[in-house]
């Protein structure tokens, strides 16, 4: 079992409350040169949930479930870097009050934070509602691999992805390997522990080539020379995990995207791969 500061760590209360989709101009001109307007960023999303295809839908970087943001911009930053992927939610107001959820990731740009309600529940939710959430994960560490850097996850969510060692290293699930050519929107980013980066998938071909024409929003995937440690970025070696947060995109430079769970600069990760590498596994809603 891998050694971990778990019992260190700080819980603390964040909050948002349920996104309202925004648009200024509603035009997006595509990677093809057509204009469309099409739903995209925030709200109750009724019909798009973990373990779905990110491809296919009639959208623009969808966010599946529920989309939260704290009105306060400095509190919203607190809430997208402390929430962790699979932290307990809460709706605290409306008549949704009491239903329980989890964090499943959060989204740069727009900077909001997404989580899963039981689709069953979502007709008691209204959007300006208000989700707490139980912030635990900033600071995880693994003690016996002081390169690898963990962020934007619950320790409990990092134990159940069955990591093992092997050779020095850690052997992650993923259900598939992006190329480091294949990451755009978000590249230089400078925080890793909050938000997210895009895998590009203009380039259909190489969408087949890599497999990843199946990723379904949850998905872990590993990527190839991509450094997360401190900023986003290529370093020839490094290794990154992360989890599938939003949809395909039609914008240029742009596709799904994907939050950050584990970085080494050295390499020390290798792939396992697992078609059930998928968040809504680890969270026991998908079977």
């Amino acid at each position: 079992m891998l050694r971990t500061n778990a019992d260190r760590l700080v819980m603390q209360s964040v909050m948002g409350e349920i996104a309202h989709p925004r648009l200024e101009n509603p035009w997006k001109v595509g990677q093809d040169g057509i204009p469309q307007i099409l739903p995209g960023i925030g709200a109750i999303t009724y019909n798009i949930a973990i373990g779905d295809s990110v491809f296919g839908w009639e959208g623009d970087h969808v966010e599946p479930g529920v989309s939260i943001r704290n009105p306060v911009d400095v509190e919203n930053t607190a809430l997208i870097t402390l929430a962790c992927l699979g932290n307990q939610a809460s709706v605290i107001t409306g008549d949704g009050k009491g239903l329980k959820g989890f964090v499943t990731g959060t989204h740069g740009g727009r900077d909001n934070t997404m989580v899963y309600f039981d689709t069953r529940e979502l007709d008691s939710l209204a959007v300006g509602d208000k989700v707490q959430i139980k912030a635990w994960g900033l600071g995880l560490k693994l003690l016996d691999y002081p390169a690898v850097q963990i962020m934007s996850v619950d320790p409990a969510v990092l134990a159940a992805m069955e990591i093992r060692e092997k050779d020095g290293c850690l052997e992650v699930p993923a259900v598939a390997e992006v190329p480091p050519f294949l990451m755009g929107s978000g590249i230089g980013s400078t925080v890793p522990h909050k938000g997210d980066y895009d895998i590009m998938t203009q380039d259909r071909e190489a969408v087949r080539a890599f497999g990843l024409e199946s990723l379904r929003f949850g998905d872990l995937v590993l990527l190839r020379d991509c450094d997360n440690t401190y900023g986003r970025g290529y370093f020839r070696g490094a290794v990154t995990v992360g989890v599938v947060v939003h949809s395909n995109c039609i914008l240029a430079g742009h596709g799904p995207g994907v939050v950050t769970v584990l970085s080494c600069k050295q390499g020390r990760i290798k792939p396992r791969l697992d078609k059930k590498a998928n968040i809504g596994y680890y969270k026991g809603i998908l079977k």
